[in-house]
C-alpha cells in the first residue's frame, strides 16, 4: 500500500490552535472555527485582473478575472466551494478560484450558496442552478462566452457540481462544456469501504461526515436521490465531459472512484488519484505543494475540454 505521502504528514501536524471535531461544534460554531482557521495552510492569494462581487436575488457571488482572461468571450468556471453543505463560503476556496482564473485565462464565478441545517437539501442545489441561469443571462456584463462554462467544485461543492452537470444533460439549467469534481461526496450512504480504512487520524473523519449529512439530509429518505447521491443516477450518460481528482487517503475515496469509473464507462472522464494524499489537500498548498500539481492538472483538462483555450 502507498504511504501517506510527507506533504501529508505535514499538513496534518501544522501548527495552529487545536480545533474542536467538527462533530461537536453547532453549524454556527463549526463556520466561525473554519473561516478563523482556513488560511493559514493555503497559499498566499494570487493576483488577479479584477474581483468584483454581485447578487443573483439574495445570493452573494465573488467573481474573478485572471490575468490573461479577454475582456468579452473569455471562458467561464461555476466553482463551487466545499464544507460539507454547512461551513464554508467562497472566500475559504477563493485561492483555488483565483489561481485557476489565471492559469486558463477564465472568469471564475463562486456562490455563497444557502447553508444547511438552515437550509437543508436541495437549497444548495437551487443555489447553485440560478447562479449558471445568473452566469448565461450575465454573459455580456461578464465578459464571458455562454457556450463555454466549466462547473468545478471539491468535497460537497464536486457534489453539487455533478448534481449541476446532470441537470445540464437534461436541459433543466444551461449547458456546461465539463465538469471538475475534486474528491467529490456521491454517495450520501456513507457505507463504503474507505470509510473504516481512513475513518479517523486523516483529516477528514468518517464521524464528521455523518455530522455534515444528518444536516443537509434530515430526511433520511433523500439519501439515496440522484440529487443527493449522483452515484445513485439511473445514467450518467450524455452528461459532459468530467475529470475527477482523488486522494488516497480520504473517507470520500471509494465513491469518488466509483463514480470516476462509472463515468468513464457511460460518458467521457479522465480521473487522477494522488495516492499518499489527503481529503482537502488541494486548498492545503503551503504544506502541500501536490496541490499545485492538481491545479496544474485541472488547468491541463479544462483545456482538453474547451479546445478554443488550446489555441
Amino acid at each position: 500500500m502507498t504511504q501517506l505521502d510527507e506533504s501529508a504528514k505535514r499538513a496534518l501536524a501544522w501548527p495552529a490552535d487545536p480545533e474542536t471535531p467538527v462533530e461537536s461544534c453547532t453549524p454556527a460554531q463549526a463556520r466561525l472555527q473554519y473561516l478563523d482557521s482556513f488560511a493559514d495552510i493555503q497559499w498566499p492569494l494570487e493576483d488577479v485582473a479584477e474581483m468584483l462581487e454581485s447578487h443573483v436575488g439574495a445570493i452573494r457571488l465573488k467573481i474573478w478575472r485572471g490575468r490573461a482572461a479577454p475582456r468579452q468571450g473569455a471562458p467561464a468556471l461555476l466553482y463551487l466551494h466545499g464544507g460539507g453543505f454547512v461551513i464554508g463560503a467562497p472566500e475559504t476556496h477563493e485561492d483555488i478560484c483565483r489561481t485557476l482564473a489565471n492559469m486558463a485565462g477564465a472568469v471564475v464565478v463562486s456562490p455563497d450558496y444557502r447553508l444547511a441545517p438552515e437550509h437543508p437539501f436541495p437549497a444548495a442545489i437551487d443555489d447553485c442552478a440560478a447562479t449558471l441561469f445568473w452566469m448565461t443571462d450575465q454573459a455580456d456584463a461578464l465578459g464571458i462566452d455562454p457556450l463555454r462554462i466549466i462547473v468545478a467544485g471539491d468535497s460537497a461543492g464536486g457534489n453539487l457540481a455533478a448534481v449541476v452537470a446532470l441537470l445540464a444533460r437534461d436541459g433543466q439549467v444551461p449547458a456546461v462544456i465539463g465538469q471538475v469534481l475534486i474528491y467529490p461526496v456521491t454517495d450520501q450512504s456513507q457505507a463504503s469501504d474507505s470509510y473504516l480504512r481512513y475513518a479517523e487520524g486523516f483529516g477528514l473523519t468518517a464521524a464528521a461526515m455523518k455530522w455534515f449529512r444528518d444536516h443537509y439530509l434530515p430526511e433520511a429518505a433523500s439519501g439515496p436521490d440522484w440529487r443527493a447521491s449522483p452515484l445513485s443516477a439511473a445514467s450518467l450518460a450524455g452528461v459532459a465531459p468530467a475529470f475527477v481528482i482523488l486522494a488516497g487517503y480520504d473517507v470520500l475515496f471509494d465513491e469518488g472512484a466509483a463514480y470516476a469509473e462509472r463515468l468513464s464507462l457511460e460518458a467521457q472522464a479522465t480521473s487522477r488519484t494522488w495516492p499518499g494524499q489527503i481529503h482537502g489537500f488541494v486548498s492545503k498548498r503551503r504544506a502541500i505543494p501536490e496541490g499545485q500539481e492538481a491545479l496544474e492538472a485541472i488547468a491541463m483538462a479544462w483545456r482538453a475540454m474547451d479546445p478554443a483555450l488550446a489555441r
